[in-house]
């Protein structure tokens, strides 16, 4: 009768078992957010994420778009940082103007700036330190 132990158990003589250690999953940290993306039960996608994923865009998702792929061709990049997107969101005209939605745990201080604040990408500093 031949052999029928995978490879890997032959060496140590044991199956490790990864459901019996922590869960990454199931940790706290960051999950109070509205950034989770995976659903459970009663969780549905909202109509922005749904229609996204179907390829029908909105204006401001086009836009978005067209902007990081202008971005990407006039600096050769095929992969832009988060520092190079955070630039195109602001060359676009976005600004900080309300309170984040967003609970990152107090690991950083929020701030807002006035709506016709400069970009700031290019060294001059438009924010006003306001939480």
């Amino acid at each position: 009768m031949p052999n029928t132990t995978p490879p890997h158990e032959e060496s140590s003589g044991q199956v490790v078992d990864r459901r019996l250690g922590l869960d990454r999953r199931d940790e706290a940290d960051g999950r109070n957010t509205p950034l989770e993306r995976r659903r459970g039960p009663g969780r549905r996608r909202s109509d922005f994420l749904r229609s996204a994923e179907e390829g029908e865009m909105t204006a401001e998702q086009y836009l978005f778009l067209r902007a990081i792929d202008a971005f990407k061709r006039a600096n050769g990049k095929s992969f832009p940082s988060w520092t190079d997107v955070l630039e195109v969101i602001r060359r676009l005209g976005y600004r900080k103007t309300q309170s984040s939605e967003i609970d990152l745990g107090g690991r950083v201080e929020d701030w807002t700036e006035r709506s016709d604040a400069t970009s700031n990408v290019d060294g001059v500093n438009g924010l006003d330190e306001a939480a």
